[in-house]
């Protein structure tokens, strides 16, 4: 039997969203969510190319400015948030990088105001890339990451 070796993140990290124009953004790691999650505000919906794309801020409080990000529309998807309440999001593919590794990702967009991170990584972006170690941090993420990080 062949065993694949992958990298171990913690449980919250550093990460980059690069075709956003992120470079590193405070992330918690939770396999307990199917989807990944990014914190948005403002979110409209607008044609491009004959595409659907979406605009929305990523408000970054704490005397950090807001960004405007846009990205092509995936779907629209009834999303189950811990708290057991389902709603519908919306959803977006984009890069994340996570360490020495870049990758395509779904996102959904909501409101993470009240949430200590703005990026929640879920499990299925997770899945065939990287082991998790829930009692330790920032594993993938070196101190110069998290000094540049914004939030």
């Amino acid at each position: 039997m062949v065993r694949a070796t992958y990298p171990v993140v913690g449980w919250r990290e550093v990460v980059g969203l690069p075709d956003l124009g992120i470079g590193y953004i405070s992330a918690k790691i939770d396999t307990g969510a199917r989807t990944s999650s990014l914190h948005a505000v403002d979110i409209e919906l607008f044609e491009r190319a004959g595409e659907e794309w979406a605009r929305f801020f990523i408000d970054l409080g704490a005397g950090h400015r807001s960004l405007s990000c846009e990205a092509p529309r995936v779907e629209h998807r009834t999303i189950t948030s811990s708290n057991g309440q389902s709603e519908e999001r919306l959803i977006i593919k984009t890069d994340i990088r996570l360490g020495s590794e870049t990758f395509r990702a779904e996102f959904s967009l909501a409101d993470r105001s009240d949430m200590l991170f703005p990026v929640l990584v879920g499990r299925t972006a997770l899945r065939k890339r990287f082991l998790v170690d829930s009692g330790r941090s920032y594993l993938q993420s070196t101190d110069d990451d998290r000094q540049r990080m914004l939030r």
